[in-house]
């Protein structure tokens, strides 16, 4: 079993197009194992030491559905020892009163029950007013904006997975 399982929701296979890059840039299925939300037992994230955790913001401010179907499952998992990190798609202009609320909404349960949250993630550079995945100034993962920096994709999500690779220690 590979070390890193990332876990992903999507509804228009954006997210997915996403957790696929991750996974190349962090070295393939041999070192990432991709798992769709909506074909995945919560029972599953407890294979993993280390966790990757996808999820677009939906509608206003909401969980995408998947991720929605999981959130109470995820009670029954102790994230203890675990380091998890978070990923999320969303628009800052359109939405800039809930930015990437999904991810902190994921973060803030995973936290309470024991994980660790690594790869923290500047604001800077980001025009949004409110967000849930702030915590002491920083994202508490990579928010990506691919309605309005698309540009910035690639750049970011390169300088993120090598964060992760040491704060993974793989």
């Amino acid at each position: 079993m590979t070390k890193i399982g990332l876990f992903f929701g999507t509804q228009t296979g954006n997210t997915e197009t996403l957790a696929e890059t991750i996974q190349r840039v962090f070295g393939g299925d041999n070192v990432v194992t991709l798992h769709d939300a909506a074909d995945t037992e919560a029972a599953e994230l407890e294979g993993y030491e280390y966790l990757i955790i996808g999820c677009p913001t939906w509608n206003i401010g909401e969980l995408q559905a998947d991720w929605q179907g999981l959130y109470d499952e995820l009670d029954n998992i102790d994230f203890s020892n675990k380091k998890v990190a978070y990923f999320g798609p969303g628009d800052q202009i359109g939405y800039a009163d809930n930015f990437q609320d999904a991810m902190g909404i994921l973060e803030e349960k995973i936290s309470e029950l024991g994980g660790t949250t690594v790869g923290y993630w500047s604001t800077d550079g980001y025009e949004f007013n409110e967000s849930k995945a702030v915590r002491d100034g920083k994202f508490v993962g990579l928010a990506l904006d691919e309605d309005n920096q698309s540009e910035l994709t690639d750049k970011r999500i390169n300088t993120w997975v090598a964060q992760l690779k040491r704060e993974f220690g793989v």
